[in-house]
Parts: structure tokens; sequence; C-alpha cells
């Protein structure tokens, strides 16, 4: 038998957002609307501060000998050096960086954060001291340098190689960091199942993992590869300035610096360029990303 005395409602939930004083709404229009001038005009003098830099680049720019400039020799082989070295430090990060990332993302061993924090040491460490470390232990007379030198002949420092090891050694942190937040992201129930079903380990990473991991992969190989493309510091101290061996991009742009800036501009823009492209071709996943 129901009785008839209606039961007591609780509190009216509030509808269109919060509310205020005395439980009224609060519009979003008023979290929404015109933004507090402290904080407008250091957000407009923060995008002034670096986007001026390469609006004056633009502005000061050879635009009517550009293309003369672009096909100049040493323009094209300094352009070509970077390709194949930022290409081939790119290739030697995926075969060193995805199994390291696939070990610090899916393995439990002690002092596995310590590890993580040596791998990212180089995206804060100068470029230069890098390129000295790289010496020291490289070196002809280097811990492992020396060793290499007198077994297998094999030198180095000053070389395109060399160029290639220093472009791979401050780029490498990119794609670590890239496929290692991808790994811990993917469902680890399709590799499970996959295990469940009689797959190997090496199996199950060929034909489950990475294939689930590939966005994050091509991401951080981009990255990785922008970063090869425009480094100097480690460049120029680990494999000097040799033209035709050693001087790439960024090198090429500081010696034009000093004694033809319209060419250090236009090789400027070049770099400008592709880093834009990049940026603009990882838009979307760095948007939607949690």
């Amino acid at each position: 038998m129901t009785s008839s005395t209606p039961e007591r409602a609780g509190p009216a939930a509030p509808q269109g957002g919060a509310g205020g004083a005395g439980g009224r709404p609060v519009s979003s229009d008023r979290i929404s609307g015109r933004p507090p001038w402290l904080l407008v005009v250091p957000a407009v003098l923060g995008l002034a501060f670096l986007v001026l830099p390469l609006t004056g680049l633009l502005i000061r720019a050879p635009w009517t000998t550009l293309l003369r400039r672009l096909t100049e020799p040493h323009v094209l082989e300094a352009l070509r050096l970077s390709l194949v070295c930022a290409t081939v430090a790119t290739a030697v990060c995926l075969l060193l960086g995805v199994p390291l990332a696939w070990l610090l993302a899916r393995v439990s061993f002690p002092g596995r954060r310590l590890v993580r924090a040596l791998v990212t040491v180089p995206l804060v460490l100068p470029p230069v001291v890098g390129g000295v470390a790289l010496l020291l232990v490289l070196g002809r007379r280097g811990l492992v340098g020396q060793w290499l030198d007198s077994t297998f002949g094999i030198t180095l420092p000053f070389t395109t190689a060399g160029v290639i090891v220093a472009e791979a050694f401050v780029a490498m942190p990119f794609l670590v960091i890239s496929v290692e937040g991808a790994l811990r992201a993917a469902d680890q129930r399709f590799e499970e199942a996959a295990a469940t079903l009689g797959a190997s380990r090496w199996t199950v990473f060929r034909r489950v993992t990475l294939p689930l991991i590939m966005p994050g992969v091509v991401a951080g190989a981009v990255l990785c590869w922008a970063r090869a493309l425009g480094e100097f510091g480690a460049t120029i101290t680990f494999a000097g300035n040799f033209p035709g061996t050693t001087r790439t991009m960024p090198l090429a742009v500081y010696l034009a610096l000093e004694t033809e800036p319209e060419a250090a501009i236009v090789l400027s823009l070049v770099l400008l360029a592709v880093s834009v492209i990049i940026l603009a071709g990882l838009r979307d996943r760095w948007v939607n990303s949690p």
C-alpha cells in the first residue's frame, strides 16, 4: 500500500552552468566574454616577440635573386649534405630509439626513471656540450674512439659519419619520447590476445604493437628529422666545418652571415620553410592529443 504523501524533493540542480550567488546560474558568456587586459597585453607581446623576427626574415629576403642563390653550387652542396645526413641520422634513431622506447614503456626494471632522465638529457643539454662529450668518447683518443681507430681504422670526428652521429645524438630523444607516449596510450589487450593465441613476443611486436603505435613513430621520426636538419652546435664541435664533407645548412648560414648576409637569409628561409611544413603536418596530432 503506497503512501499518498509526496516524497520530499531534493534541491533542484542549476541549469545552464554552475550556480552563482542566490542560486542563479552563471552565464557562460560572462566566462568566455571579453578577456582581461592583464592577460591580453602580455599575450600579444609574447606573440610579437616570436613572430616579428620571422617577419623580418621574410621582409629582408632577396626575393628577386632567390632562385639564383638557391641554385648556387655551395648552397646545393650544403642542402644535399643536410638532407642525406638528417635522413640517415633519423634511420639510426629509428633503429635504436624504437626498441629503447619500448623498453621504457613496457619493461619494469630498477633505475627506469634514471634511464628515462638520461635519455632526455640531450633535450636540455647545450649542443656544444654534447659535441664535446662526443669528442671525449668517440674522438681518436676517446674512450671508445681510440679502440675503433686502432682495431677497425674507423675515425668519426670531422667526417660525414661524425655529422650523422652528432645529429642522431641530439635528435633521438624526440623520437623516444613520442614513441614511448604512443606505447603507453596503446591498448595492450590486443597484444595480450595475440600472445594468448600463441604468437611470440617478436611477432606480437611486429604484427600488433608496431601498427598500433605507427602514428607516434611517424610523428617522432618527423620531429627527429627536423631536429637533425637544424643541428649546429654538436655538429661543428664534433665534425667540424669542411665544405662537401661536414658543412651542413646551419653551418653554411653561420659562415654566410659574416661575408654574404643575403645568402644567409636565403639559407635561413629554406630551414624556416621546412620547419613550417613539419609543424603544419603535425598540427592535428598536437591539437587532438589529450
